[in-house]
């Protein structure tokens, strides 16, 4: 039958992510919706712990604070309307004072070194070729932190200087952890603040550096979550109210495809059981002392302890125990 759309197949991949291994994510919003989704199941993953990042140089820089542990730079540090930020991460990244601000940023970048040394996977999203520059040093920023316009110069990278950029992490990413294996993805967030126009020029470069990238290494490659939002779902109805963002829904499709792609056999019926835990853990009674609703919790107590050995379950072993009447 017609399907009435042009449906992209993602294919499986060569190399499976199991229930043991450990993911870190980077970059801009679809690295939070599929992180986020990664830590929902369950699985060992550190999601954007840096905060949103757009452009390549800025992720590539964070890599190189995690990778070799370093202290933040002193000039990076800005104090706007009374609070202190960092031009290199995310506004979510602040407080009231500098130090405790530092503090929060050396632990953050300690935990997330420690935590790529032995993990399996990265997973990259770019969002934007567009970048902007401090005058005074020339460094480009992750955030401009709502400082004034005169104080940046914007540009576009290049495909060669974001080629040229990841060799350099890639190097370092390799040398601190052989094993690792990087997915890259294009961010389906259209950043129509650059114009449409120039909104798919910057879409075009990050591509082909993408694609680029996915040829010369033989432990990178490229997921399509940019294609399948923009030909394979293809409809505005798939867009929120502000037609930039993605849906939830077209974010589960897309997760869903990126299961299907990568997860191995053990870790996808692993999650097929821990999704019908989780709705027996939503499921809210009318009458929570009655038989019937005590019978249910001890049925989903001991399914949960049935998976003790594989995962961490123990908020949710408390939670159903808090239920108990007896």
């Amino acid at each position: 039958m017609n399907p009435f759309r042009t449906v992209l197949n993602a294919g499986v991949s060569t190399h499976t992510i199991s229930l043991s291994d450990k993911i870190l994510t980077l970059g801009s919003c679809f690295a939070d919706a599929i992180g986020s989704r990664l830590v929902r199941s369950k699985v060992q993953a550190l999601a954007n712990p840096f905060g949103v990042l757009y452009n390549p140089h800025s992720i590539h820089r964070l890599l190189q604070y995690t990778v070799f542990n370093e202290p933040v730079p002193e000039h990076t540090f800005l104090k706007h309307q009374d609070i202190y930020l960092n031009y290199d991460f995310h506004s979510e990244l602040s407080a009231l004072q500098k130090d405790v601000l530092q503090h929060t940023l050396r632990n953050m970048i300690g935990a997330t070194h420690h935590f790529l040394k032995d993990a399996q996977w990265l997973l990259i999203t770019y969002g934007t070729a567009w970048v902007y520059e401090r005058v005074d040093t020339g460094e480009v920023v992750a955030n401009c932190h709502k400082q004034p316009a005169g104080q940046f110069q914007k540009s576009l990278l290049t495909h060669d200087t974001i080629v040229q950029s990841f060799d350099t992490i890639y190097r370092a990413l390799k040398e601190f952890n052989p094993d690792l294996r990087i997915v890259l993805t294009v961010s389906p967030v259209r950043h129509i603040k650059d114009t449409l126009e120039l909104n798919s020029v910057s879409k075009s470069i990050l591509r082909v550096a993408c694609h680029a990238l996915q040829e010369t290494y033989i432990d990178v490659e490229y997921y399509p979550a940019y294609e399948m939002q923009l030909d394979d779902l293809r409809d505005y109805r798939f867009y929120k109210a502000d037609m930039i963002h993605p849906t939830e829904q077209a974010e589960d499709y897309i997760w869903e495809q990126f299961a299907t792609r990568y997860f191995d056999a053990p870790l996808k019926s692993f999650i097929d059981r821990w999704k019908n835990i989780q709705q027996a853990l939503a499921h809210k009674a009318f009458h929570p002392s009655s038989d019937a609703h005590q019978k249910f919790l001890n049925d989903t107590l001991k399914k949960l302890e049935e998976l003790k050995s594989l995962v961490n379950v123990d908020e949710e072993i408390a939670f159903v125990k808090s239920q108990r009447t007896g």
